[in-house]
């Protein structure tokens, strides 16, 4: 069975449901760390009131069973303590004529799916989009893919992120060992290896944030320990990198992936590109370097993944874009909704688990069986193939 997830909830609504098919019997499930990965989420420079209010905890209430999954559909819910301030506003039983009702939302704002939601599902409270349209839900995704980065980390597979860039500001660039860059981004509000970028970007975003505006960035995510063949040439919706690709551009505000060296290919000559084939006895086959990002015709090829994100600025700003009213169809000034004025660490941390994902899919569609045990089985026979090869 593929591995695959739905998520529910609104971002004021009660609570953020995600439930997980596909995934083997006795992975050992560690509640720490899975909470330990929605709160890597919730910390970055720039983040707004939200992230005062919510302190987020993954609740496991279907397919887990004394620390270990059971081959069973994994239920899991993430509760919205900002709730208690809206359950009038974002109550499912009727409330026409009452004061709630005059509380809708008529005004879209620019950069939102606001309009086109309303537009699309005939909604003219525009909060029945922008409730479901909110980053919020990438809370869900974030502890969906924390519990797969568990079963990824039981056969070696290790991930990583950092940011490049915010606005002007660019991180230098660094081969720092993963490990090391875990613990050295960690400790830092703008998720950058290097001091002296951080003072810089900490600084912008300040400016930024008095100005009333927004800014975006990208951000890298690097996947050690993946075996050679992951994904497949054969069909063009079987080629990982473009699966990651799609899901990358699928986060909330983010406008671009690349991977390897991206946009930069096409400045660059054939040989300045390609990553050159080497063989050892104790490596067996490998490449010269990683300009490719670890892909080679949508498969990868037992180097590193390196996969980069662009996050366009929060939409919501708090010196307010044109908009028009779907009432009086008359020109405002966009209302603000709470926001932030850089989102850009945070994202790094919700590309990790997005990609996490992607990579845990085909692991499973390579590898999989009904147990962690079958697995193991089936990457060892693998791993002994291309041994002999």
């Amino acid at each position: 069975m593929s591995l695959r997830y739905l998520t529910a909830g609104e971002t004021h609504g009660p609570q953020l449901t995600a439930i997980i098919e596909g995934l083997p019997s006795n992975m050992r499930l560690d509640f720490e760390e899975l909470n330990f990965q929605l709160q890597r989420r919730q910390k970055g420079h720039g983040r707004g009131r939200r992230m005062q209010i919510e302190q987020d905890v993954a609740e496991i209430v279907g397919g887990v069973r004394h620390g270990k999954t059971t081959g069973a559909p994994v239920a899991l819910i993430v509760r919205n303590n900002d709730w208690k301030h809206w359950m009038k506003v974002m109550n499912i039983e009727p409330t026409e004529g009452t004061d709630e009702e005059k509380r809708r939302v008529h005004r879209p704002r620019p950069g939102h799916a606001d309009l086109n939601g309303g537009l699309k599902y005939n909604l003219k409270d525009l909060r029945n989009v922008l409730e479901r349209s909110s980053a919020r839900e990438t809370a869900a995704r974030v502890a969906v893919g924390a519990v797969v980065m568990q079963l990824l980390a039981a056969f070696g597979i290790k991930i990583a992120g950092q940011v490049i860039s915010i606005g002007e500001i660019t991180a230098p660039p660094n081969d720092i060992p993963l490990d090391e860059l875990m613990a050295l981004t960690e400790e830092s509000p703008v998720r950058v290896a290097d001091k002296a970028t951080e003072a810089k970007m900490t600084e912008y975003i300040d400016k930024i944030k008095a100005e009333g505006d927004s800014i975006g960035g990208i951000v890298e995510c690097i996947v050690e320990g993946v075996p050679v063949g992951l994904g497949s040439h054969v069909q063009w919706d079987r080629k990982l990198d473009g699966r990651i690709a799609g899901a990358v551009v699928s986060i909330n505000a983010f406008k671009g992936c690349e991977i390897g060296i991206g946009f930069n290919a096409a400045k660059l000559r054939g040989s300045q590109v390609h990553d050159e084939i080497m063989y050892s006895e104790e490596r067996g086959y490998y490449r010269a370097s990683n300009r490719l990002g670890g892909f080679e015709g949508g498969m990868t090829n037992g180097e590193s993944i390196v996969v980069r994100g662009v996050m366009k600025p929060i939409p919501t700003l708090y010196k307010p874009l044109r908009s028009v009213d779907i009432d009086t169809r008359e020109p405002f000034t966009a209302q603000v909704e709470r926001s932030d004025s850089c989102a850009v660490p945070s994202a790094s941390v919700v590309m990790e688990h997005v990609v996490a994902w992607e990579v845990a899919k085909a692991f499973l569609e390579k590898f999989g069986g009904d147990s962690m045990e079958e697995i193991r089985d089936n990457l060892n026979n693998y791993l002994e193939q291309l041994e002999r090869y």
